[in-house]
């Protein structure tokens, strides 16, 4: 599936489980499976990147202090493809510091093959700051590449955490639709 800013989807993949070298601030290592019955909200960022800094972490941040754990699960995925050697589990242990980060970050896993780390490249993101929702179910239901608006962002995870367990094997409904949205871009549903 090819992704694009702002792409909602009426036709989910299903999301891959993450590549990870590190977890902080969690007590075990976090699979995706494991987070099933709650809606994800995925922050891939960099240390180093200008808008991951500006927009991605405070968002992740105010989306954290917003919604129910037991309801959403806000995960952060730092994402090295510039400067990698340079960005060590002890830099980002202190960025996540500095920074008050509280939920769980896991440090993208190094790809033998190329710069692009292996999440990074399993979810096809074209760079940082890159935002998934995934539901319920583990399906992609949005992926971003760039800032994000608050509101729609609170309007679609909103909608997602109302979304009945039932539904599950369903075709879920666009984000955009059950947000009572319009799309600031045509829907996709390329595969």
């Amino acid at each position: 599936m090819e992704y694009h800013a702002d792409t909602m989807t009426n036709a989910p993949q299903f999301a891959p489980e993450w590549l990870i070298q590190s977890w902080f601030n969690s007590e075990t290592p976090l699979l995706l499976s494991g987070l099933r019955g709650r809606v994800v909200v995925l922050c891939a960022f960099q240390a180093l990147c200008k808008d991951s800094n500006a927009y991605a972490i405070p968002q992740a941040l105010r989306m954290h202090a917003t919604f129910e754990p037991r309801d959403v699960a806000v995960v952060g995925l730092h994402t090295t493809f510039e400067h990698h050697a340079a960005i060590t589990p002890a830099v980002v242990k202190a960025y996540l510091h500095e920074y008050r980060i509280k939920f769980p970050v896991g440090l993208d896993m190094a790809n033998p093959q190329g710069p692009i780390p292996r999440t990074m490249e399993a979810y096809h993101m074209r760079g940082t700051p890159s935002l998934l929702l995934i539901d319920r179910h583990g399906f992609i239901r949005k992926h971003t590449f760039g800032p994000v608006d608050d509101l729609r962002l609170g309007a679609e995870v909103g909608a997602l955490a109302q979304e009945t367990p039932a539904a599950a094997g369903t075709a879920p409904v666009s984000l955009t639709a059950a947000a009572g949205l319009t799309p600031a871009v045509p829907e996709s549903s390329a595969a």
